[in-house]
């Protein structure tokens, strides 16, 4: 990730925080106008609007380090660009070499789909076009440049040669999926270490402990902290796809549309390992919540979310992160939420929610974040990933409540998939291509998420009821 994507996913962390401390306020002033308020209310609301501020402080800071940080930098780019004359005599014009401004062999306004740059792949490779493999060179050596230590990794790890794709090409593939990566855009992002096949953190496992001192001179209550260490393994997303020779050299746009697929393949296999892997995915280790009923309502399936959510924040307590809980579930799910009606109002009013709506739908396209809000106020991430083929009638779905700061995904910076073409095909007038890349994730610092299953989750009816 660039500096300025963490500027820009620090600008809007500011934004989150200062919305909850905006929300803090209006329900302590809201509070306030209530004539039957305690002090005990008041000092509550108060503590819960210090610690929105508290938390816009943190988050100010944390934002005003990384544009520091980019002031230098523009600072030592600067530098690096100063011209210091000198009392040397100027060469004649016929002696000095000039270096004009040069474009990059790729561009988004040359080739904005990568079809110039998949074909000379498949030429160079393939073909031998001289041509093709210097465009590729002058390429590779733009890229030493610009993110040398992960071409190393790509060109030093096989048998075979590896090419980095253009950066614009990997921002418009990494935002466009077939079932997506929803959950893994909404969860807390890491940097992968740049070599290993394991990521190593602490996790706690006994804390500290205080007592009440019976009488004076007593020895004070002792509890040794200890943790241990937790291991991710690093994994490996690739896929190939074997094309005839025919339809890379003679049929416009087919490489390209090919390629893009197999991009979106990765993302969405991706999203569905964080969710579906055994014994490590999200299903695998969230504490089951079951909800079992032959004739399922939204009024009905809506305290089960509010017993997930309990046990959540249970797990968590003063870990919790303000404004981290989310939701995940299917397209079908978030629907059938969407369609019911009620008469009913909820008997505690939700902060910057009516009470006389169930939540709110933000009208947002699939993928595209939060879908809207639950009548809690709790974020909605809807993911195709989510299996809808579980229980004894293989037609059960299952809704995931959780802290999004407390599921960790470690990827390489600025998402490097990789493009190898071989001669494997050759006798078959064919082309390989593979795209791979490496990630590692984990739910389990703390045993805090929750998934709600069971009968009440079968294909749902929409009769509005």
């Amino acid at each position: 990730m660039t500096l300025a994507q963490l500027i820009e996913q620090a600008r809007a962390r500011v934004a989150e925080a200062i919305t909850a401390r905006q929300q803090a306020q209006d329900a302590l002033m809201a509070l306030r106008s209530d004539p039957n308020l305690t002090e005990e209310l008041v000092n509550e609301r108060v503590t819960a609007r210090d610690a929105a501020d508290a938390e816009v402080t943190r988050r100010q800071e944390e934002l005003a380090e990384l544009e520091a940080e980019q002031v230098r930098e523009e600072e030592i780019a600067a530098l690096q660009a100063r011209i210091t004359p000198t009392e040397t005599r100027l060469p004649a014009y016929d002696r000095v070499a000039r270096v004009g401004a040069e474009e990059r062999t790729y561009r988004p306004d040359a080739d904005p789909n990568g079809q110039v740059f998949l074909k000379d792949v498949a030429r160079a490779f393939v073909m031998r076009d001289f041509m093709a493999t210097d465009r590729l060179m002058r390429h590779l050596r733009e890229e030493q440049v610009e993110r040398g230590e992960y071409l190393t990794r790509a060109t030093n790890t096989g048998n075979f040669d590896g090419l980095t794709i253009p950066q614009y090409l990997t921002d418009m593939f990494a935002k466009h999926a077939k079932a997506g990566r929803p959950f893994a855009n909404a969860i807390r992002p890491h940097v992968l270490p740049p070599e290993g096949m394991n990521v190593y953190i602490g996790r706690g496992t006994t804390g500290t402990d205080t007592g009440i001192q019976a009488a004076q001179g007593d020895a004070a209550t002792e509890q040794n902290y200890d943790d241990t260490l937790l291991t991710i393994p690093v994994q490996t997303n690739a896929g190939q796809q074997t094309m005839s020779r025919q339809a890379v050299e003679r049929t416009s746009g087919a490489l390209d549309i090919t390629m893009e697929d197999l991009f979106r393949a990765y993302g969405t296999k991706l999203d569905s390992t964080l969710i579906n892997q055994a014994t490590t995915g999200l299903s695998a280790v969230a504490t089951a919540v079951t909800y079992t009923d032959a004739s399922a309502t939204v009024e009905e399936f809506w305290p089960k979310i509010q017993e997930s959510l309990a046990g959540v924040e249970t797990a968590l307590l003063d870990q919790v992160t303000p404004g981290s809980f989310i939701s995940v579930m299917h397209p079908r799910r978030w629907r059938w939420m969407n369609q019911a009606l009620t008469t009913k109002f909820p008997l505690i009013q939700q902060p910057g929610l009516d009470a006389r709506s169930g939540g709110l739908n933000y009208g947002e396209v699939y993928g595209d974040g939060f879908r809207g809000l639950l009548p809690d106020g709790t974020p909605v991430i809807v993911d195709a990933n989510v299996p809808i083929n579980l229980g004894a009638g293989t037609n059960e779905d299952e809704v995931y409540t959780l802290s999004r700061d407390e599921c960790h995904l470690w990827e390489d910076p600025d998402a490097p998939f990789f493009i190898r073409a071989e001669e494997t095909k050759a006798a078959n007038v064919q082309i390989l291509f593979v795209v791979y890349g490496y990630f590692a994730y984990t739910h389990q610092r703390f045993a805090q998420a929750r998934k709600i299953s069971g009968t009440g989750l079968i294909t749902p009816t929409f009769t509005g009821s």
